[in-house]
């Protein structure tokens, strides 16, 4: 189906160009959207006496969200999720948690301006597009983490392995010197180191 558009669509062409698209994708998406018009000689015409309206339009929204945009661009975001030792979650982070975590900090994001290039089923930093306008694309931070603690380090710069890592040095070091101290602690009170034991089983 051939269509006029009437505002920029990424991927397919410009305000006023007449594209040819699929049937579905231009009755399902672009026709209810209002982003094009089925390309006959009405449409033509109707298009023509709107294009001053419709660029106008399109450029008192396209400085609202280059205003935004300066705001929000670079953005870092906590998402707080549940998630297994080795970084992988339970379940993943959509497009409509990132929308709603932004609009609770105070900018207006809506689930279909978020972009994701695959799901984020992971722990760690994810750089994530917001479409502000067909014109105006950002990109923000999200800090996928198991609490705030955790997205304050993951923030400086670790890694959850590196973290797992230190934790896990942390607690190997804790046990040594527990047994050290137990090894002590007997050495005292025999005033020799233990004998083992022989087993005939």
């Amino acid at each position: 189906m051939e269509v006029i558009l009437l505002e920029r669509v990424a991927k397919l062409g410009q305000m006023g160009e007449v594209v040819s698209v699929k049937d579905g994708y231009a009755r399902n998406f672009l026709l209810p959207q209002g982003k094009a018009l089925r390309a006959n000689d009405a449409n033509m015409a109707r298009f023509e006496t709107e294009k001053a309206q419709l660029e106008a339009r399109n450029l008192e929204t396209r400085k609202e969200a280059e205003a935004l945009g300066e705001k929000l661009d670079g953005q870092q975001f906590v998402v707080i999720r549940s998630a297994a030792d080795s970084g992988a979650l339970y379940g993943s982070v959509t497009p409509r948690d990132i929308a709603e975590t932004a609009t609770a900090e105070g900018f207006s994001v809506d689930r279909k301006q978020v972009v994701l290039t695959g799901p984020i089923k992971e722990l760690g930093l994810h750089s994530v597009d917001v479409v502000l306008h067909p014109e105006v694309t950002i990109s923000v931070e999200v800090n996928v983490a198991r609490s705030a603690e955790e997205a304050e380090l993951q923030a400086s710069g670790k890694s959850i392995q590196e973290l797992a890592a230190e934790e896990e040095a942390a607690a190997e070091f804790e046990i040594q010197e527990l047994f050290d101290d137990i090894g002590g602690a007997q050495m005292d009170d025999d005033g020799d180191a233990p004998a083992a034991e022989d087993d005939d089983a």
